[in-house]
């Protein structure tokens, strides 16, 4: 139903009030959209989103190889009348919804990748997928609640559309893949290649919001100005020495002895020489993968690990200091090391004046004492951070844990248990639909 026909019968003194207190008898702009009747419409999609939901997290796909569900996506777009284009940063999708008068644009994100991880959720329309990620065939699942984000954005394209009369504005929807980081052999990951193929032009929004749901108390809203999530980089060593049988270790140079101390002296280096109550920071090798034979000590030792921050001058000061001390450590021995770090998200940071607005509006979502503006920052990563770095914008995670169950024991996203509560996907369509509506209208 539209908004101004809601309205119809307090429109003209309102609308006279408003024109008076500016001032100015010239057209005035419509009154803030009416929170009940706006929930209402929420409410009426819910069975879709759930459906939506379900259909997605049976039929999971991994990045950049989100062929059906862009499809999916880019058709109940089109039958909502938006404006369409696909193929944005390989199977993105954007759908452009413009409102009946001229206005702001705003964008809002959502995810649509899945992991590699084999799901044990025990649910009726668990994940029997499979993909092929580096070369091999594995399973694949919606273990990081990608699936309820898709139906989540869909759901308030979909209420938001049936406002289109009345929008003043324009609504830029962003469907992105590959948000779990690029794969192996591609340069860019999903935001940044949906960035560099001009996802945030024509129109240009002015600002972006998404979500996140991860353990929380069901239907809760938490995040943090400024720094919120950490920057991820991958880190990549090998160590390459000389093969030898195991009863003569020194007759070669021992991989194996040069790995130990490696690990050693990168958890070192994070705990002894970074303070931890000032910025966060976390150093983990997290593969190994050497040799083949019980007594044979291999020529090459391959790792792999995350670096998190929360300060790029700490960052690449402490880069700089790890590898310097790999190669030390290696040549102590005689072997020497390749190291090499590449970013998968840069520092997920809420712009501070649009996220002390944003309060209000989530609070209006999620419901009085639901929402949190001031949680500690948290050492997980997202590639949203990239949208954050071109326009203004706010991440926020919404709480996903089962009924009854304490946030702190609930499978956390990308384990094989992870599951989202779907009681809480009103929230989120909520929490979507008065983000655009409310910043348009400010």
């Amino acid at each position: 139903m539209s908004i101004r026909r809601l309205m119809s019968s307090a429109a003209p003194k309102l609308l006279l009030a408003l024109a008076l207190a500016s001032g100015s008898l010239a057209t005035p702009a419509l009154a803030q959209a009416p929170t009940r009747e706006i929930s209402a419409a929420v409410e009426g999609v819910m069975p879709q989103v759930v459906a939506w939901r379900r259909d997605f997290h049976q039929h999971p796909e991994l990045g950049f190889a989100e062929t059906r569900t862009a499809a999916a996506v880019a058709e109940h777009l089109r039958s909502l009348g938006l404006e369409v284009r696909t193929e944005v940063g390989k199977t993105g999708v954007v759908g452009i919804l413009r409102g009946g008068r001229p206005g702001r644009t705003v964008a809002l994100r959502a995810d649509m990748d899945a992991l590699p991880v084999l799901e044990a959720t025990g649910l009726p329309f668990a994940s029997t997928a499979t993909g092929t990620y580096q070369g091999q065939t594995v399973p694949v699942a919606h273990a990081c609640g990608h699936d309820a984000h898709l139906a989540m954005l869909l759901g308030a394209a979909t209420v938001l559309a049936g406002m289109r009369e009345d929008l003043a504005g324009t609504v830029v929807f962003i469907f992105q893949p590959a948000e779990e980081g690029a794969p192996p052999g591609e340069p860019l990951g999903g935001a940044a290649l949906m960035i560099a193929e001009g996802v945030l032009k024509d129109p240009a929004p002015e600002a972006i919001f998404g979500l996140h749901v991860v353990p929380g108390v069901p239907g809760t809203i938490f995040y943090r100005p400024q720094g919120f999530m950490a920057a991820s980089d991958r880190v990549d060593i090998v160590i390459h020495g000389r093969q030898t049988h195991g009863a003569w270790p020194w007759k070669g140079i021992d991989v194996i002895a040069v790995t130990g101390q490696v690990i050693q002296t990168i958890n070192t280096l994070t705990a002894r020489t970074i303070d931890p109550t000032t910025t966060p920071t976390v150093f983990t090798i997290a593969t190994l993968d050497a040799g083949v034979r019980y007594n044979i000590i291999p020529d090459q030792a391959t790792l792999s690990g995350t670096l998190r921050t929360f300060d790029t001058a700490q960052r690449d000061d402490l880069v700089r200091r790890a590898e310097a001390a790999v190669d030390h450590v290696a040549a102590a021995y005689g072997a020497t090391a390749d190291f090499s770090i590449r970013q998968n998200a840069a520092l997920v940071y809420n712009d501070e004046g649009l996220s002390a607005w944003l309060a209000p509006v989530l609070e209006e979502a999620a419901g009085t004492g639901k929402v949190n503006a001031a949680t500690p920052p948290t050492t997980v990563a997202e590639d949203f951070s990239y949208f954050q770095r071109e326009i203004p914008g706010v991440f926020y995670h919404l709480g996903a844990s089962p009924d009854g169950v304490d946030p702190a024991t609930s499978a956390p996203n990308h384990s094989p248990q992870f599951d989202v509560n779907e009681k809480v996907l009103v929230v989120g369509v909520r929490a979507h639909v008065f983000s655009a509506l409310r910043f348009l209208e400010r």
